[in-house]
């Protein structure tokens, strides 16, 4: 059994709150967490910096982080016990993930040239495999939760995707809500990446088809949005013409459902089966040739893209 050790560390403005890191090595400690006292010590010093802490924001107080570490990974988790939403992960031996963050390293090869946005950004995750494999890439990346970047600066190596890469890419991350008229560049994103939930699932927002409009508003011509869907409620029908149908017999994925009327007829999905459910990804915009989308990508996304099918709703 690896050894373990717990470390606490308050939440901004909401010390009854605290954020959980367990360590876990397989023959030795690959890292400390920081005490309590360390903790309130840096917090000090940074308020003294140009990157000051704002309060924690009252709707996310009872948020706890438990942060994963062996000698292979790191991750970090949320709403424990148990654990039920895996934020981010980074293996140190390899680097796709074997989950949905990789999908998302394929669509610089289908959108126009220019920034992409990602809206959840968690510890980076996505930002660490598309910068690695695109690295000349532009991304702003959204995360809500203030403390979460901080600890990913620290311990996920996401303050080294803030300094440009030696082909001029880099990441800029934003604390604030990813809904607000503030995301949005001039002349517009040639991506945007959707990766929203809250205590394991997706935003309620995003089962509107109006807020797909907005996001869709904020795009430049010819961008695409890829977003992930869930997959605790979803079942999706397939048939062998490569549509799939969302017939009322099964078990709608909601977001799914509305992205489908808002892009009525341009809409793709995919399902990745992992090791406890599905997750459900969508694309918006025609179906893209998926065999020059597979020769476009880096040789270890050529057949993730593979598995994508045109979307629509039953008539």
């Amino acid at each position: 059994m690896p050894s373990e050790r717990v470390g606490t560390s308050p939440a901004r403005g909401r010390s009854s709150c605290p954020v959980l890191f367990l360590v876990a090595g397989e023959s030795s400690i690959i890292a400390q967490p920081p005490t309590r006292r360390k903790f309130r010590r840096r917090c000090r010093r940074r308020r003294r910096t140009s990157r000051p802490f704002r309060s924690w924001p009252p709707s996310r107080a009872c948020t706890t982080i438990l942060w994963l570490w062996t000698r292979r990974l790191r991750g970090f988790c949320s709403s424990i016990p148990p654990v039920d939403n895996i934020h981010s992960m980074l293996n140190k031996e390899q680097l796709l993930t074997g989950s949905y963050w990789d999908d998302f390293a394929s669509l610089p090869a289908i959108v126009p040239e220019g920034p992409i946005a990602i809206l959840g950004l968690g510890g980076g995750t996505a930002a660490h495999i598309m910068l690695k494999l695109w690295p000349n890439l532009h991304l702003e990346g959204w995360e809500i939760d203030e403390i979460l970047i901080d600890m990913a600066r620290e311990y996920f190596g996401l303050s080294e995707l803030e300094k440009c890469t030696s082909a001029g890419g880099s990441l800029s991350v934003h604390i604030g809500d990813a809904f607000s008229e503030s995301v949005r560049v001039p002349g517009g994103f040639a991506g945007i990446i959707v990766d929203l939930f809250s205590d394991g699932k997706i935003l309620p927002q995003l089962k509107e088809v109006t807020t797909w409009l907005d996001i869709e508003r904020k795009l430049m011509p010819q961008g695409r949005i890829m977003v992930n869907c869930g997959g605790a409620h979803a079942e999706v029908s397939g048939s062998g013409d490569g549509t799939a149908n969302m017939d009322g017999s099964w078990i709608q994925n909601s977001t799914i459902k509305a992205l489908c009327q808002a892009f009525p007829g341009k809409l793709s999905w995919k399902r990745i089966a992992e090791k406890d459910s599905d997750n459900y990804l969508a694309l918006t915009g025609p179906l893209p040739d998926l065999d020059a989308w597979s020769a476009a990508v880096p040789h270890q996304l050529s057949m993730n893209v593979k598995d994508w099918r045109t979307c629509k709703l039953a008539s």
